[in-house]
């Protein structure tokens, strides 16, 4: 486990999976990223590589070879190495080698960092195709963050606050295999773009808002006091908690280049929807933060 901070948050990384293990608000003492209990869900933020969601049958096909793929893919699965360490940066590589490739066959490098400016936390994402072929990939994020003055016999758990500013969002729902079905549900909020969490909320896996409609999160209490936010640049937001008809402690806000396949997918990995593409030698870069407020 590796601990940076600053004067307002304090956060640890693990090098297995280089995943965001803790983030303290210093003012308060506080933890506000889930810790992991395996009775609800083990993991805490999973870096989402080279897929995001399922692929049908958990197998694709990828330059007219079949592989296997579990959900989300390996990284988070991983040990990657640390490259760099100071005061108020960390971040961690991981490289294709024989074992992934007998899962993914692209020659990439993955870079993930983290960087403490003021009360924010910037995740940093770097892919870069070292092969001579065009690779074909998606990325994304999974935090978990615990709820404040959590209650199970809550009418109301928490808010969602997107922007931009809307009333009517389009989500898509998982069906069936962990693929999204055919139908996408128009949805109108009475109150501006704030979603109340229920113990309903959830009851059809993620919520998932594709074509850029949300650029930023903030999470509220139930009082409405914000006190997380989430800034990015991704196409697709998932927002999920495992518990159906109850509430888990914690909730996942997720900003996501990439989706899981549509129910009976059997195409080419490369036209699946939101998927990116990289041509030889080159890289892409992205970054979200998550802010203590």
């Amino acid at each position: 486990m590796i601990h940076i901070e600053n004067e307002h948050i304090k956060i640890s990384v693990k090098r297995h999976g280089a995943e965001l293990s803790s983030i303290i608000d210093k003012r308060t003492g506080e933890e506000l990223l889930w810790q992991g209990n395996p009775s609800y869900w083990k993991r805490q933020s999973p870096v989402l590589f080279p897929i995001v969601g399922s692929v049908w049958k958990n197998q694709y096909i990828y330059n007219g070879n079949t592989y296997q793929m579990s959900q989300h893919g390996f990284a988070r699965d991983m040990d990657f190495t640390l490259i760099e360490n100071n005061d108020n940066f960390i971040s961690f590589e991981l490289r294709a080698d024989e074992a992934t490739k007998k899962l993914y066959p692209a020659d990439f490098v993955l870079e993930i960092s983290y960087e403490l400016k003021g009360k924010k936390v910037i995740v940093g994402w770097k892919v870069t195709n070292n092969g001579e072929e065009v690779m074909h990939f998606q990325i994304g994020a999974h935090p978990a963050f615990n709820y404040k003055n959590f209650d199970p016999n809550a009418d109301v758990q928490a808010y969602f606050d997107l922007l931009p500013l809307d009333t009517n969002y389009r989500l898509s729902t998982i069906t069936e295999g962990g693929c999204i079905g055919p139908d996408i549900t128009k949805v109108i909020y009475k109150e501006h773009c704030i979603i109340p969490i229920t113990k309903e909320t959830f009851n059809n896996d993620a919520l998932i808002l594709e074509d850029s409609q949300v650029m930023s999160v903030e999470l509220k209490d139930a009082k409405k006091n914000p006190y997380l936010k989430l800034e990015f640049d991704a196409p697709v937001l998932g927002l999920w908690s495992p518990a159906k008809d109850s509430y888990a402690p914690f909730v996942c806000i997720e900003p996501w280049f990439g989706r899981c396949d549509r129910v009976g997918y059997e195409g080419e990995f490369k036209d699946r929807d939101w998927t990116m593409h990289l041509d030889k030698k080159n890289s892409f870069s992205t970054f979200y933060s998550i802010e203590v407020l």
